[in-house]
C-alpha cells in the first residue's frame, strides 16, 4: 500500500487530476527512476482510490512501491513531491535515479 500525507493530498487536489500513474521504470544512473504523472487505467492496474482521484500501479512497480510514502515538500523557493521509500538503498546524486534492496 502506497501511504500520502495531507499536504501531498491537498496539492493533487488543487492540480485538479483524476488518475496519477505512479510506478518506476529502467534507466538513470543509480538503475531505476519514479514515473509520477497523469494517466488513464491499463489493464493490470491496481487502483488506489483516494476519493477525489486515484494513483495507478502497475504490475511490475508494486512491490518496489509497496510501503512509500508521497509526500509534498518545499525547499527554499522548490516546491515538489517527494517520495519516501523504505526499500531505496541508495539514490543518484541528481536525486532523480535511485536503487532498491533485491526484490
Amino acid at each position: 500500500m502506497v501511504e500520502i500525507t495531507d499536504i501531498a493530498i491537498t496539492k493533487l487536489l488543487e492540480k485538479n487530476v483524476k488518475n496519477i500513474r505512479l510506478g518506476v521504470t529502467g534507466g538513470g544512473c543509480a538503475g531505476f527512476e519514479y514515473v509520477f504523472a497523469e494517466d488513464h487505467v491499463r489493464d493490470g492496474d491496481e487502483v488506489i482510490d483516494y476519493g477525489q482521484f486515484n494513483f495507478l500501479i502497475d504490475t511490475m512497480s508494486q512491490p518496489y512501491l509497496s510501503g512509500m510514502t508521497v509526500d509534498y515538500v518545499k525547499e527554499g523557493l522548490n516546491e515538489f513531491f517527494k517520495f519516501v521509500n523504505p526499500k531505496e538503498v541508495s539514490s543518484c546524486g541528481c536525486g532523480v535515479s535511485v536503487q532498491f534492496e533485491n526484490i
